[in-house]
């Protein structure tokens, strides 16, 4: 699974690196455009706890110590370890330049993710990666767009077709469950696991693996990918 729903496929995307004279200024644009009255938005220690979660996710999902974002943010490591223990409720301004750091909106600081609306996926308006001239097709079971740290597709693989995929971010694990069919997954230099239809398999996908399906039909897996660093 070489291509992304987002232009990569794999995830654990980096962040995009933002020279230091460009992040105040990115920073106030991000006060400017996304004021936001966190003394109003949440009760303080509900939010403070909303703020620390997400700070500590996106931090690890961009790989960063609390060093590297004290660096990038301009925001000491004492006041972001006590924002991601939910010690300390932090002001716009200093919200600011942390999202810029990790160059992300402040609602993705802000915002609760148990706040998760309904939302139905038909078939014909979800996004799917098409690979190899449509030998392997992988749907996306999962809302595009936002924060997430697991993905959900379904794959389907043509038959006597094999499908390389290049080693994820670091930590990145893939759980997949056969529905139909049978395939061969092969993990780095271990040898290839058989499944057929109900098997299901867990492997690290921070290296190469590859997705073999030898028989004569189409093979059809349900796989969640959950990426590393601690992101949840």
């Amino acid at each position: 699974m070489a291509h992304s729903l987002d232009g990569d496929f794999a995830p654990g995307r980096g962040a995009s690196h933002v020279p230091q004279a460009d992040m105040a200024t990115k920073a106030k644009r991000l006060t400017a455009d996304q004021s936001v009255d966190i003394e109003t938005a949440a009760a303080p220690a509900a939010l403070a706890k909303v703020v620390g979660h997400n700070l500590k996710r996106l931090r690890r999902r961009q790989g960063y110590s609390l060093e590297r974002l004290a660096k990038l943010s301009q925001v000491s490591r004492a006041m972001l370890g006590q924002i991601e223990t939910g010690r300390s409720v932090p002001t716009v301004g200093l919200l600011a330049k942390v999202a810029a750091a990790l160059d992300v909106s402040l609602a993705a600081l802000l915002t609760s993710q148990d706040a998760v609306e309904t939302e139905v996926l038909r078939p014909g308006k979800t996004r799917t990666i098409v690979a190899s001239e449509g030998k392997f097709v992988a749907r996306a079971l999962f809302p595009l767009g936002g924060e997430r740290s697991v993905e959900f597709y379904e794959v389907t693989i043509a038959a006597g077709h094999r499908e390389d995929a290049a080693a994820h971010a670091p930590g990145t694990r893939e759980n997949l469950v056969v529905v139909q069919g049978t395939i061969d997954v092969q993990a780095g230099r271990e040898r290839p696991v058989r499944l057929k239809a109900g098997d299901a398999l867990l492997f690290a996908a921070d290296q190469s693996h590859a997705y073999i399906n030898s028989g004569t039909t189409t093979t059809i897996v349900y796989l969640v990918m959950t990426y590393g660093n601690g992101a949840a």
